[in-house]
């Protein structure tokens, strides 16, 4: 079950676009990570400009205020699937939400079952109830 933390600069799309541009992410976590039905977990949070500082690492990129970071935390996918989700995030947001793919970096890190509660003071991966 990943959670998604979707990072961006406030104003800058309405509530119906920062929806869409969730759900399509959803989609691709469904897709391409096999993540179960039901299984969503998203965290969107708005900053001000200033509130978020990404340089472009050498590669000569342009940012702009369409800025989108994207952070995945899961449990044991691939090299391959986590590809496949850069590649099918950047496409889909770019042509579905208009984020052009040099405003959009994508962090995946790993868990483990133990790293998560679900609720009720539980570690429900260990306790076998999920």
């Amino acid at each position: 079950m990943p959670l998604v933390k979707i990072d961006m600069i406030k104003g800058v799309r309405t509530p119906d676009e920062i929806k869409h541009l969730a759900d399509v992410i959803q989609e691709i976590m469904l897709a391409k990570f096999a993540a179960p039905p039901r299984d969503r977990y998203q965290v969107i949070t708005q900053h001000e400009p200033y509130e978020l500082i990404f340089e472009d690492t050498g590669l000569g990129l342009q940012r702009t205020d369409k800025l989108i970071l994207i952070q995945i935390f899961q449990q044991g996918r691939s090299t391959q699937q986590k590809q496949d989700v850069y590649a099918a995030i950047a496409e889909r947001l770019e042509k579905e939400c208009g984020v052009p793919k040099t405003d959009l970096v994508i962090s995946v890190a790993r868990n483990e079952k133990e790293d998560w509660s679900f609720g009720m003071g539980r570690a429900q991966f260990l306790t076998g109830e999920l």
